[in-house]
């Protein structure tokens, strides 16, 4: 009786902490969802980022999939703006995996997620798959002004692909809308698009009126977004008929685009503004369009090794938390287990390491006694071919001489001569025996890993055997020549503690992408030998390398090398 009343309490107490458990870690992951929130509010997406992906973990380990899925949809957003559109798709796909159809509570989320895979999609110039993540969008969204918003993009995405009957039906649709005509910045946009369509189906048509119109709503409204656009607009629709004032929108969308900061409407704006200034000024507008491209270029690459860093970090947190949870769980269990169970886990224990380093022992005395009993055959082999082919052929030389008083010279130099040949056949039989092909993505892992250390940690990531199949064995071996130039100066001068090279191939080229964590590069340095020889190895293959760094920060490196 006493037994089973101490199993009912022992049972009551585990139940009750694992409640408690429960709406710890549910508070905890609340609380970390609302900090990421307002990082992203103060304009600080990486740490909100960090902070989204401890929040998904939390909440996985609660087994709560829907803010698992929202801190995932948060994420991809977060990507697809700082410019990381592939980072932004793989998350975004892995949303959908915590996240039910058939859930009414869950249709806002997939409507939200599908949107922004269908905006990172379009900006990796796929309209087509573009336009079948809209559609989702638009069939799990249950708010009117949402749906509008959806199908524009999705008219916008028709309008590229030149199916301007199907976008102008969108924008109909739209615009006649009573919850877009009480929006007047939604009504301003959808009025601009249309305008627009109807001039690229029709180059006759005055969209003027409309464009204009659209433009005096969204100064009315401030809406310096949508002026953007308008400007945009405009200056595309002036282009061909009245340069001055092509010109004039140019220059005031250029303006905005600085006020708002956005590189990639500036960046529209200087390709205008550089075929529609005089010649004499179209060197200082290239000048400032290629310092910005190449910046942007520049922080997408660093944005995807940022993330990948993040997730990496947040990973390894998550383990070491894991780890200390289970010492905690152990040393707690300790205290209520019977001293009968804990012998037999500890001699269970005993068993399986004294097992298996049994095991471990006679399977490396059978592998040293297979090895040994391999070179004694090949050394059987040679020997006997050795004593077959060169002994008792000198033998038979050392008898025509002996028997034989007229000994024709040339002969028995003919056949020592054969003899040599045959010893050298041998001896390259026993080389090409040795010879095993191994793969190059192994090769590539095998000569990074060796630089990993205690102290320093080597991340690979698209070390696929696919992904070197098209890849020349010249380039292949520039690849392992620069790789291993670059791994040697990072461990002699870096002093870096984690390093990540990621392989990728992108519109017919290879990109290898290189960073990590140490000094950065002295100016001194730069133009060293070994730096020299890298970067002419990649020009010799057509290609293009980038070195990024700044002292104290790390070091960041692009190479492109076409396949073509």
């Amino acid at each position: 009786m006493k037994r089973t009343l101490l199993f009912l309490f022992c049972l009551i107490l585990l139940a009750c902490e694992k409640k408690a458990k429960i709406q710890k870690a549910s508070r905890e992951g609340y609380a970390l969802y609302n900090d990421a929130l307002t990082y992203l509010d103060r304009g600080i997406p990486d740490s909100a980022f960090f902070i989204f992906e401890e929040a998904k973990n939390v909440f996985i380990e609660q087994g709560d999939s829907l803010n698992v899925a929202n801190c995932l949809i948060n994420m991809a957003i977060t990507q697809k703006d700082q410019g990381d559109y592939y980072g932004a798709q793989e998350t975004a796909l892995q949303a959908i995996d915590y996240m039910d159809v058939n859930n009414p509570a869950h249709r806002v989320y997939l409507s939200t997620n599908y949107n922004n895979l269908g905006v990172a999609t379009i900006n990796l110039k796929d309209p087509e798959k573009a336009i079948y993540f809209y559609n989702l969008a638009i069939k799990f969204s249950d708010d009117s002004l949402n749906t509008y918003k959806y199908k524009n993009n999705l008219a916008v995405c028709y309008q590229r692909i030149s199916k301007f009957k199907e976008a102008l039906d969108l924008y109909k649709e739209i615009a006649n809308s009573s919850s877009v005509k009480t929006s007047p910045t939604e009504y301003a946009r959808v009025l601009s698009n249309l305008a627009r369509t109807k001039w690229l189906q029709n180059p006759n048509y005055n969209a003027f009126p409309e464009l204009d119109k659209a433009l005096q709503i969204r100064e009315k409204e401030k809406d310096l977004w949508g002026q953007n656009a308008s400007f945009s607009h405009l200056s595309d629709y002036f282009a061909n008929t009245d340069a001055n004032k092509s010109l004039a929108y140019a220059q005031r969308m250029y303006k905005t685009a600085v006020k708002l900061n956005s590189s990639s409407d500036k960046l529209q704006a200087l390709e205008k503004l550089i075929k529609l200034v005089p010649n004499s000024e179209t060197r200082q507008y290239f000048e400032i369009y290629r310092l910005l491209n190449d910046s942007i270029q520049q922080a997408h690459a660093a944005a995807k090794n940022q993330f990948a860093l993040i997730r990496y970090e947040v990973e390894k947190n998550k383990a070491d938390n894991l780890r200390l949870e289970k010492e905690n769980a152990e040393k707690q269990s300790r205290l209520v287990r019977q001293r009968a169970i804990t012998g037999a886990s500890i001699s269970l224990l005993l068993l399986a390491v004294g097992g298996g380093s049994l095991w471990y022992k006679r399977r490396k005395q059978r592998l040293e006694l297979e090895a040994q009993n391999r070179i004694k055959e090949t050394q059987l082999n040679l020997s006997k071919k050795i004593h077959d082919v060169v002994a008792n052929g000198i033998y038979r030389v050392m008898s025509e001489i002996e028997n034989n008083d007229n000994v024709d010279r040339d002969g028995v130099l003919d056949k020592l001569e054969d003899m040599y040949h045959q010893s050298r056949d041998i001896s390259h039989d026993v080389e090409q025996q040795t010879i095993t092909e191994i793969p190059y993505s192994e090769q590539l892992a095998s000569l990074l890993k060796s630089f990993a250390a205690d102290q320093r940690l080597v991340l690979i990531a698209g070390n696929d055997p696919e992904q070197w199949e098209d890849v020349g064995k010249r380039a292949k071996d520039e690849v392992k020549h620069v790789l291993q130039e670059l791994m040697v100066n990072m461990k002699k001068h870096s002093q870096a503690e984690r390093v990540i090279i990621r392989f990728e191939k992108s519109d017919q080229q290879l990109m290898i992408f290189y960073k990590d964590n140490g000094v950065g590069m002295p100016a001194e340095k730069s133009g060293g030998k070994g730096l020299t020889n890298t970067v002419s190895r990649i020009e010799s293959l057509g290609g293009k390398i980038i070195f990024a760094s700044e002292p104290g920060e790390g070091l960041s490196i692009t190479t492109s090398i076409p396949l073509a």
